[in-house]
């Protein structure tokens, strides 16, 4: 059993409801940790009086709270992160398929996803929601590399039938059967949860959204991801290719693709029926602020989705966003607030970050949040981890003053720890 010590920071509701009032903060806070799972929280004199047989990490001024969950990654596009210059449909063939042709090879695969989580932990992210390639050797890379930190993962091999190289094309039968074997073998497994993956509907056939559709009804447990509305183009695209759906959603919504289950990343230019009918069978829409400026997408309308009571996580996406950091990710969604005159408080974007994201994702009763019963993913910030950040903090009137400077100019610097599943990872 641990004591961990320092300012520590959770939630017991929305910020974008309750304001403040929903963030609950001490200033010399303790965590005890046993098992895996958090205990305890309280005031640090209170946990060394309850628990005194406790060992005792003593963070100082160190702002403990949940690990960070990055709800929209693709790991296998670590490689190609900050590549120049293109929007969507040309980044996808110029720089994503020609990398993900490379997991075909296995030892590629588990190299790629070695690293690519050693770099999320780095930066204080101790959950991801990750597509991985066609191929179901990438699926077990992840979820091996995974397992071997303790670390909870939701991953799913990548479906495409068409409009993708021959190397990365599945089709409707393979798809399904290779997503169910992967499903047996890995969903509920220790930490792992499978999600169901087809691209996006332009690179799957109406018969292959079915079958997966299909898969789905199945194993109504698993997650089911997929892009939404990201490029206007990209919605002409779809258009073109189904001709009979009333709008993108609908491409999905025909073939068993609309669920409470389902995560949809993007999801900037929707229409009023696609906003009502996410809202109505309480889906999720996965913000990915980095990938939307960089690739030129367009501004989520965060504060009005938010206003109009939709569910909402946040994302790096790797590796269309710039940033392995969810500092960074938090940093541009407050820019993209700015922008579309709803800048967002620190509290409403560490919410985001931690149990809004576990929220979007089904597993706020699990991670996310500094409570006891929740697993022990945590994250160490130091408040004034450079010369900029700190002669800005010691300004701070508040906790808020002095976390959003860390949020703004924050990086991998900022995490003096990650601990996952009960123990320290960096």
């Amino acid at each position: 059993m641990k004591l961990l010590l320092g300012q520590t920071l959770g939630f017991s509701d929305s910020p974008f409801d309750l304001g403040i009032e929903a963030a609950t903060f001490e200033r010399r806070g303790g965590v005890v940790v046993d098992g895996g799972m958090i205990i305890a929280t309280g005031t640090a004199d209170v946990m060394r009086a309850t628990y005194p047989q406790a060992q005792i990490i003593d963070y100082g001024d160190g702002l403990i709270t949940a690990g960070f969950v990055d709800a929209h990654v693709h790991y296998p596009q670590t490689g190609i992160i900050a590549s120049w210059g293109k929007r969507l449909i040309d980044w996808l063939n110029s720089y994503t398929f020609p990398e993900e042709m490379r997991f075909a090879d296995p030892a590629y695969a588990r190299k790629m996803a070695d690293m690519y989580l050693d770099l999320v932990i780095d930066n204080g992210t101790t959950t991801i929601v990750t597509y991985a390639t066609i191929h179901p050797a990438s699926v077990d890379a992840i979820f091996e590399a995974a397992a071997a930190r303790g670390m909870r993962v939701v991953a799913g091999k990548t479906c495409m039938d068409r409009n993708a190289p021959d190397g990365l094309c599945d089709t409707a039968q393979t798809a399904y059967d290779q997503s169910k074997a992967l499903i047996e073998k890995w969903h509920g497994t220790g930490r792992a949860t499978y999600a169901i993956t087809p691209r996006f509907s332009p690179t799957s056939t109406p018969e292959q959204l079915s079958a997966l559709g299909a898969l789905w009804s199945e194993h109504p447990t698993c997650l089911m991801q997929t892009h939404l509305s990201e490029q206007v183009d990209e919605i002409e695209w779809v258009k073109s290719l189904y001709p009979a759906a009333r709008d993108y959603l609908d491409t999905y919504e025909q073939h068993g693709l609309l669920g409470a289950n389902g995560l949809y990343g993007h999801a900037i230019y929707l229409e009023d029926r696609e906003k009502d009918r996410l809202r109505e069978v309480d889906a999720s829409l996965i913000h990915c602020p980095t990938s939307n400026t960089f690739i030129g997408s367009g501004l989520f309308d965060m504060g009005g989705l938010m206003a109009d009571g939709h569910r909402i996580g946040l994302a790096t996406d790797t590796g269309g966003g710039s940033s392995f950091s969810m500092l960074r990710t938090m940093a541009a969604t407050y820019e993209i607030g700015q922008l579309r005159g709803r800048p967002l408080h620190a509290s409403e974007l560490y919410w985001l970050a931690t149990a809004g994201s576990a929220r979007a994702i089904r597993m706020d009763d699990k991670i996310g949040n500094l409570r006891a019963g929740n697993e022990a993913d945590l994250v160490v910030l130091d408040l004034a981890s450079t010369a900029a950040i700190a002669q800005r903090a010691s300004r701070a009137k508040t906790i808020w003053d002095a976390l959003f400077a860390t949020i703004m100019m924050g990086d991998d610097r900022a995490i003096t720890a990650t601990w996952i599943n009960g123990v320290p990872r960096s």
